[in-house]
């Protein structure tokens, strides 16, 4: 068993304004961020370094040297006692841990837990301080397995590792699914590392479907990263055929490679709502809601995109007595005929060119992909849809919103049987969202089905992950809705107040937040985590992958490699 490693004592502080803690190792050896433990008679006080600062009892011995003026040794008595490093330190959880172990109280303490007379201990938010001299440690395997939970229970996702003596940390995935949550950090930090390793970790859980709207095509099939040159394994390549990979449109490739189906939109999908949600993209005009609506209530909400393709611009026949008047088949006769603005309707039709044009937008697709992605996720598949050569934010933008809205009817359809008729629970979704806010800013978010998913969806078993380098840019109403948030370093304050906001202590997690290292360091907070901690994340390679499904093979390992696994 680990020894206690105690390192300071209280001096003074407050809920409010944190606890100080005098210092009595050198400074050096305990970092921001670091996990601390302070013990006070039946409780432990969990808490977390948010600062360093240096003190002395009579500034004269802070500011003027006194090596040349006395001995070496006196020199080091004096400085021993009248200078000092204090640590700013934020409680975050308090645990009731009972009287001493060897003390007869203990065992009596015990029984009546174990009888149901006292509450089981749980930690808890801290509602007191501890007394002035509290003794404070570093934080053993056990106490970080008491807070987080211990690596090897089921359910369990190991996500990195304490920074100073590399104790393993994880996120529960269970509690992790069931709000929305996000991966967030500067371009260049390691986020889409950070996120395969998540997402294996959500496919290894197995209790949740993953759809990944891929924008990039980084997730599904084997890759190169940008910075190195080194492949990348793909989730399609370690967990078969759990994982399917989508192609947009006919024919797509996949970085050279045939995915296992392709998807091609029907027209009949195409809904009002879509063509609204590409106004900024498309410069569409305050008229377009207008028109939409005439078009639909005309020509059918499943007909009308495919009829008004195929409407002709200044079409015009001559009739009997000599006069050009609009042809039959053209935008300015149908408007004509409905009343409708003839220049707002034919301003749309070519505004919706781009959109007209799309090859992955048919009348008769070969087949119904968006019902077989819809059957994959409910069988409990998890689907990747790679966007190929369509990279464009109006391709990612109306091609996952018409997805997701399917995907949030029929959720809506399966729970409300659910809970109505005994049928079937609906199998968890979790909806992965690249770029989130262009989906997610102020402007769009009132137009997108996946705003309506972070606030509304939780209760109907779906859920987003969302990924940005850019968190400042998402509307702050969804923000709030995030449970669980894992960020990398933010070089922007814009984008670390975004992150931040909502939690208890943002204003002593902000520095921390912005000093993380650039690579391989990250912040849990939110929901999901019981308190903040800054981790040193895990390596997405081979022996992660090892360790994740289970191939290490026990006989061939040293024991000093079992403990380097560990972070030891």
């Amino acid at each position: 068993m680990e020894e206690k490693k105690f390192i300071g004592k209280v001096v003074g502080g407050g809920l409010k304004d944190s606890l100080q803690v005098r210092l009595e190792i050198p400074a050096e050896q305990v970092q921001e961020g670091a996990f601390v433990v302070i013990e006070s008679g039946n409780w432990l006080f969990h808490g977390l370094v948010t600062d360093l600062q240096l003190g002395a009892t009579d500034p004269r011995f802070a500011d003027e040297p006194i090596d040349n003026r006395v001995a070496g040794y006196l020199a080091e008595q004096l400085y021993g006692q009248t200078l000092f490093t204090n640590l700013e330190v934020l409680p975050a959880l308090m645990l009731e841990r009972g009287p001493e172990p060897d003390s007869p109280a203990y065992a009596q303490w015990a029984r009546e837990v174990d009888a149901g007379l006292k509450d089981r201990p749980t930690p808890r938010p801290v509602k007191t301080i501890p007394p002035h001299h509290a003794p404070v440690r570093l934080a053993l395997p056990g106490d970080i397995a008491e807070i987080f939970g211990r690596a090897e229970d089921k359910g369990n996702f190991v996500i990195g590792y304490t920074r100073e003596q590399g104790h393993p940390v994880v996120i529960n995935m269970e509690k992790f699914v069931q709000r929305s949550s996000g991966v967030f950090g500067a371009t260049g930090t390691g986020k889409s590392f950070l996120t395969r390793m998540v997402l294996a970790g959500l496919i290894h859980y197995d209790k949740a479907s993953v759809l990944v709207f891929d924008m990039h095509n980084e997730y599904g099939l084997d890759d190169v990263a940008s910075d190195t040159g080194e492949g990348v394994v793909g989730l399609r390549t370690k967990f078969g055929s759990k994982v399917q990979v989508v192609g947009l449109g006919a024919g797509a490739m996949i970085r050279g490679k045939t995915p296992d189906f392709n998807l091609e939109i029907p027209t009949s999908e195409a809904q009002p709502q879509d063509i609204e949600m590409l106004t900024r993209e498309l410069n569409l005009k305050e008229t377009t809601p207008t028109t939409l609506e005439a078009l639909v209530a005309d020509l059918g909400p499943r007909d009308w995109f495919a009829a008004f393709r195929e409407m002709k611009h200044g079409a015009m026949i001559e009739t009997e007595d000599g006069k050009k008047v609009p042809a039959p088949d053209s935008i300015a006769y149908w408007a004509d005929q409905r009343g409708v603005n003839r220049m707002a309707a034919e301003g749309l039709h070519s505004k919706l060119g781009r959109v007209f044009r799309s090859p992955y937008i048919v009348d008769n697709p070969a087949a119904d992909g968006i019902k077989e992605i819809v059957k994959l996720l409910q069988a409990g598949r998890h689907v990747v849809l790679s966007f190929g050569k369509f990279e464009s934010d109006l391709d990612y933008l109306l091609v996952s919103n018409i997805l997701t809205r399917k995907i949030k009817q029929v959720w809506e359809e399966t729970t409300n049987a659910f809970r109505t008729s005994g049928k079937a629970e609906p199998r968890p979704l979790v909806i992965v969202v690249e770029e989130a806010h262009k989906l997610l800013n102020r402007e769009m978010a009132a137009q997108t089905t996946f705003s309506t998913i972070a606030r509304e969806l939780r209760k109907y078993y779906v859920t987003l992950l969302v990924i940005d380098q850019r968190p400042s840019q998402i509307y702050d109403e969804v923000m709030s809705q995030l449970g669980t948030r894992i960020s990398g370093w933010l070089g922007d304050d814009d984008d670390i107040r975004a992150v931040l906001s909502g939690l208890a202590g943002r204003d002593a997690l902000r520095g921390m937040l912005a000093r993380l290292q650039p690579k391989e360091e990250v912040m849990l907070m939110g929901w999901g985590v019981p308190m903040p901690l800054p981790v040193r994340s895990r390596r997405y390679d081979e022996d992660f992958w090892a360790d994740l499904l289970g191939k290490k093979n026990p006989e061939k390992k040293s024991a000093d490699e079992h403990m380097k696994d560990l972070g030891f």
